[in-house]
């Protein structure tokens, strides 16, 4: 049998073929296409996707990184190395306005500081550079709205998401017709899941932020949310530091975003408690749970 027949390929192989064939696919479509790079997980994969689908040139797109001043800064030092490693034309956004400027910490999690921290710089480096297509890791798995994302999703020309008017997908036929002024987000990883994000990490040996290990960690208890001590988080009155072995599951800005508690300091041992665990990694991610509608409402607005 044809060894690069489809049906002889493993599942990771098969998720491989369909994302490569995706990327390539957008890249002929498009007139100027970007990588959005969160510097998460999946973001590492996308990246190592899109480096393969180019060997042995250099990835033919540039890749925006939207900052909002609060993030992790093992995050920043990890983008940067990424920049250097791979050689990235790397566009980083950050809204500067007054208005922008004027969240704190304490408001991560609130559906105005998304809006201005993330969304309104997002749209702007689209706009301004005039990008038609923008890759993104989000997978269905992660939250039901997502779920509800076609692999090439169209925005309009205000960069707005209508899922109630989404074209279909029949098979590996993807619709990349727009008119000037709209865009398509692109979704390579929309089939995996967390556990075959961290399957092909394994496998292909990708580097990640060392915050997905576990490591002694001080933390505080903020509203079920464990946050950890940094220069973001700072213990209130009557706020107690605890410190135990954690790490993170997904990453965003340091006080929206939760450790969970764990001993995994290897893929390995990160793979086995993936097995046994009934939470959703964006169970972590205060952002996500203001309301059952809010994830939808900020993919609505532009958000990713």
């Amino acid at each position: 049998m044809n060894k690069n027949n489809n049906f002889s390929l493993t599942h990771l192989e098969r998720l491989e073929s369909e994302a490569i064939f995706i990327i390539r696919e957008a890249v002929a479509e498009f007139g100027k296409p970007v990588m959005l790079y969160s510097i998460g997980k999946d973001s590492s994969v996308l990246l190592h996707l899109a480096k393969k689908a180019f060997a042995p040139g250099r990835i033919p797109f540039p890749v925006l990184h939207v900052d909002t001043g609060f993030k992790f800064s093992e995050m920043i030092d990890f983008r940067e190395k990424m920049r250097e490693k791979f050689d990235l034309d790397m566009i980083v956004e950050k809204n500067m306005s007054k208005e922008a400027q004027s969240f704190g910490p304490e408001d991560a999690h609130s559906e105005e500081y998304i809006f201005h921290k993330k969304t309104t710089p997002l749209l702007k480096a689209l706009e301004e550079n005039e990008f038609d297509a923008a890759f993104g890791g989000a997978r269905r798995d992660e939250e039901k709205s997502r779920a509800k994302e076609r692999i090439f999703s169209h925005r309009n020309v205000d960069g707005v998401w209508d899922p109630k008017n989404q074209r279909p997908e029949l098979w590996n036929v993807y619709n990349s017709r727009i008119k000037k002024g709209e865009s398509m987000r692109v979704f390579p990883i929309s089939n995996w899941t967390e556990f075959d994000i961290w399957e092909y990490i394994k496998r292909e040996n990708i580097e990640i932020v060392p915050l997905y290990f576990a490591q002694k960690t001080k933390l505080l208890d903020r509203n079920g949310v464990l946050v950890r001590v940094d220069e973001y988080n700072v213990p209130k009155e009557g706020e107690k530091i605890i410190e135990e072995m954690a790490r993170f599951r997904t990453l965003g800005c340091s006080p929206s975003t939760g450790a969970v508690l764990s001993e995994a300091t290897t893929l390995d041992e990160i793979i086995e408690e993936l097995r046994q665990s009934t939470i959703s990694e964006r169970g972590t991610r205060a952002i996500d749970n203001n309301k059952d509608s809010s994830m939808e409402d900020k993919k609505r607005e532009g958000y990713f």
